[in-house]
């Protein structure tokens, strides 16, 4: 499967529950329970205790479509397979039978029950995932929307319907043994009363009716208020109390006794109440909802009601912004539709923290009676702009409101909304303003704000006080201003328009500073502007789709990328501004080189990513995605691995991703990474140019100090002697050298071999002599200077002073070594390394050379070569230094 060459997928943030009711399960060896949670195509694992998330489970196929638990195994259906799991997180079985989607699972001792939309029953041998039974039931005459088990009741399943009619079953003999004529209303919800014999029903109109299965008799029968019954738990702690939900968020508490309203939550959830469950035995009660969060209630106020205990939670609505907060790169800062403010942490949930919803009035919102979706709420929050400087001494985060002119100010030290709201006096009263841009410079004390208007203001957001004005009456710009920005010495202020203008403005303006001191015009309208603080680049989003980058030192357009077929929604830096990652509504994130100008990389993912930001540590990308209520974490690939950013072809195809789930361990086969445009490592060949003079790659260490090896050694004496090594047997001949070494030359490999042979103790050379001498007749000296290359100094200087160390030999010797450097001269590599050897040579052997006739004209021959080289080198270097000289002048 073809991926991104630089982003890898890791995982997803902020997911909690959904639509899916929950289930709870007791682990005897823990002694606690344990809350299990869909999240899509996974579920996770909460402990009751302390309410962390302990396991998640692997990723399924499809959604998941419902859930239950036993002892041993949570079972879950995703389509039409079941899978059981052991410990969240292990695939034991697998069931497979069904033709459409399941939508009920029941465990029933040894055996497991499931019904697809269908209404087809199937009961399953947990053990061996053979298939015992099967039964049809007719969507028109009984579609099943719920089942139960009563107790005491041996092998028999309550089956609720569509229709309103209850059935109880005989599963073993696979017998209908009992219908109940119903109440005209679906049946929603079926749960086991305290009492024996007793069912609590939950109609689609809003009706609790407490019956009586062995004498089929309404005990008694509630009327929610709040619309169907979508949920029923009961008490089991001593308390008459039965808890219902509704669908839009209210929990009401019933007194059996009494029969009437005990207490309600008004403000449990933000939607439909589809999971509620009491901890058996204690006064403790778990919600879930498809507002992503999950709850905790405890009871223990005087008058018997309930108070929120522990809370799990992310976004409600999708998220719009996502920004890295700190410079550790530990946690995200987001917002989205729900107007909620939250910091994600990228470590460890436990941290997650809620900066709460953005209210009108803060205080007042908090009291009871307020719905959460009131009027007091304001509108989801389009811009955000945060500093960490002063975050202990004031608030340090801004933002604006969808078709709202005010500021809001945040504290992301206290988590709490601030008490001041920014709004210029000529601005209040007036609902057609809308502030659409906003900056917080990086002393923390002030915020720049950018109106539909053209207006540019700056607040001081300790005091709320307005400070400063730009441009005339009329405006800085005409029409919207569509970004500012402060320099980071909060000398230069820069403003963006939808009027394709980018005007430099000083940022404490004078009396007379109504004007620019800088107007750039572009030739399209600007979206948006996202900088670097770091560096001087600015990245501006064009109309037409474009991107330019703009140099706030130059004040000049530097790059302008192209390729984007939709709306650029967000771009982002990374953190040594040598990459511009760029999001769009063609459902494309593309990755700019920005010293070479162009695109390295890209993939498509499902859904249009509506925001992005890359860690300050350079680990993750995190991006927000359009119908997704979680937050994508992508792994940077170049922190671990060699990645070609060599520029991508347009006619490649543009591979697609799936977004990251919520597990780190993914169950495809998409770990297994293909790259189109596979690019090897380079090796660099050994010559590049035959007019060209080639230096080696060996260390200066082990040549440069060859002629003064004899000062170094003196230098470097030991104060002591060094100890002599241990002689060897005299039956094992050594080779001469630095290291101690045995001569096997002399082993005898054939039993027949008659060839005459010198005993080695009459042989006075080296290893690298015997390879030297061996060169006689090939005349091919590559292994002799590959074993030059790795001696050390003194080695090499011994190597050569050993040439002339055998007198039947010497001659020989020394006439190949000159000619092992005449080779090296003439193949024009390792230059320094041949003048370094020859040096040493002459050194050593300067005399024995003028006395041999054959070994002064083989020395004639190396000085003409060796001349050539250098009139090469000569002219290279001439050539480079009057370039150099040239360039100084201009």
């Amino acid at each position: 499967m073809v991926q991104s060459r630089i982003f890898a997928r890791n995982r997803a943030l902020g997911y909690v529950s959904n639509d899916i009711p929950l289930v709870t399960r007791y682990i005897i060896r823990r002694k606690e329970h344990f809350i299990v949670t869909c999240v899509g195509k996974a579920f996770h694992t909460y402990g009751c205790k302390h309410f962390t998330l302990l396991s998640v489970s692997g990723a399924h196929p499809d959604d998941i479509t419902c859930m239950t638990t036993n002892t041993f195994h949570v079972y879950t259906a995703s389509a039409n397979k079941i899978f059981a799991w052991r410990r969240g997180t292990e695939l034991k079985h697998t069931y497979e039978g069904h033709d459409c989607k399941i939508h009920i699972l029941f465990p029933f001792g040894a055996h497991l029950l499931s019904v697809d939309e269908n209404s087809t029953l199937k009961v399953w041998n947990i053990k061996d995932e053979t298939l015992l039974l099967e039964l049809n039931f007719s969507n028109n005459v009984f579609e099943i929307t719920t089942l139960m088990h009563p107790n005491t009741y041996m092998n028999k399943i309550l089956f609720g319907s569509k229709q309103g009619q209850l059935q109880l079953w005989n599963i073993k003999l696979m017998k209908m043994i009992y219908t109940f004529k119903g109440w005209q209303s679906r049946v929603t919800a079926l749960e086991q009363a305290p009492a024996i014999d007793v069912a609590a029903v939950g109609l689609e109109d809003g009706r609790i009716i407490l019956h009586n299965l062995k004498y089929d008799e309404t005990i008694f029968e509630l009327v929610q208020d709040w619309g169907s019954v979508m949920s029923i738990s009961f008490r089991t702690d001593g308390e008459p109390i039965m808890a219902t939900g509704s669908p839009n968020g209210q929990i009401v508490f019933w007194n059996l006794e009494k029969r009437m309203v005990e207490s309600q939550l008004c403000t449990a959830h933000s939607d439909a109440v589809t999971g509620l469950k009491y901890i058996p035995n204690e006064p403790l009660l778990v919600s879930s909802s498809p507002d992503n969060s999950l709850k905790l209630w405890i009871f223990d106020l005087t008058d018997g009601g309930g108070r929120l205990l522990k809370i799990r939670e992310g976004h409600a609505k999708p998220p719009t912004i996502v920004r890295f907060y700190g410079n550790d790169g530990n946690y995200l800062l987001t917002t989205g539709g729900d107007s909620a403010l939250r910091m994600f942490s990228t470590v460890t949930e436990i941290l997650n923290r809620s900066l709460g919803k953005a209210s009108f009035n803060r205080k007042a919102s908090k009291k009871k009676g307020h719905m959460v979706n009131d009027t007091l709420t304001i509108p989801p929050i389009t811009q955000l702009a945060f500093e960490v400087t002063r975050e202990k001494e004031w608030c340090n985060i801004a933002a604006t409101h969808c078709e709202k002119a005010v500021i809001t100010t945040w504290s992301s030290h206290l988590q709490k909304m601030g008490d001041l709201k920014l709004l210029p006096d000529r601005f209040k009263g007036n609902a057609s303003v809308i502030a659409t841009s906003l900056c917080l410079t990086r002393c923390g004390n002030f915020v720049v704000i950018g109106y539909n208007t053209g207006h540019v203001d700056r607040f001081n957001i300790q005091s709320g006080i307005h400070r400063a004005s730009y441009g005339d009456e009329s405006g800085a710009h005409e029409g919207p201003v569509k970004g500012v920005m402060v320099d980071d010495l909060n000398q230069i202020l820069i403003t963006a328009g939808r009027d394709a203008k980018v005007k430099f403005w000083d940022f404490k303006p004078r009396t007379s500073g109504t004007t620019p001191r800088t107007v750039l015009t572009l030739e399209e309208s600007i979206e948006w502007i996202r900088y670097h603080n770091e560096s001087s680049l600015v990245a501006i989003a064009l109309e037409n789709f474009d991107i330019v980058l703009m140099d706030t030192d130059t004040r000049k357009i530097v790059r302008h990328f192209q390729g984007h077929e939709g709306r650029v929604m967000d771009a982002c830096f990374n953190p040594d501004s040598r990459w511009l990652i760029t999001a769009s509504m063609d459902c494309t994130i593309r990755t700019w080189d920005i010293p070479s100008s162009n695109m390295i990389d890209i993939f498509q993912v499902p859904e249009p990513c509506t925001s992005l930001s890359f860690s300050p540590t350079g680990e993750f990308l995190a991006t927000a995605h359009v119908n997704n209520v979680g937050i994508f974490l992508w792994s940077n690939r170049m922190l671990y691995t060699h990645v070609s950013l060599k520029a991508v072809s347009k006619t490649n195809a543009i591979p697609e991703m799936e977004l990251p789930g919520s597990s780190t361990v993914e169950t495809n086969d998409d770990d297994t990474y293909i790259y189109e445009d596979y690019e090897p490592s380079y090796v660099s060949p050994d010559q590049l140019d035959s007019n060209l003079i080639t230096m080696s790659a060996v260390a200066q260490s082990r040549w440069q100090n060859l002629l003064d090896i004899d000062i170094v050694k003196k230098r470097n004496r030991p104060r002591q002697p060094p100890k002599a090594p241990e002689s060897a047997p005299f039956f094992l001949p050594t080779i001469p050298s630095l290291q101690l070494r045995f001569d096997f030359s002399d082993v005898k490999t054939a039993e027949n071999t008659e060839a005459p042979r010198v005993h080695s103790t009459l042989q006075n050379l080296t290893s690298f002599g015997k390879s030297l001498q061996s060169t006689e007749t090939t005349d091919n000296f590559t292994n002799v200077i590959e074993k030059l290359k790795a001696m050390g100094p003194s080695g090499i200087d011994f190597e050569i002073q050993s040439l002339s160390q055998d007198e039947n030999s010497s001659e020989l010797l020394l006439l190949q070594f000159m000619k092992m450097l005449h080779f090296m001269m003439e193949q024009q590599t390792d230059f320094e390394l041949s003048q370094a050897y020859l040096a040493v040579y002459l050194k050593w052997h300067g005399q024995i050379i003028s006395e041999n006739r054959t070994l002064r004209n083989s020395l004639r021959n190396l000085q003409e070569a060796q001349m050539r080289n250098w009139i090469k080198l000569r002219e290279k270097l001439f050539y480079n230094l009057s370039v150099v000289q040239s360039l100084k002048r201009m």
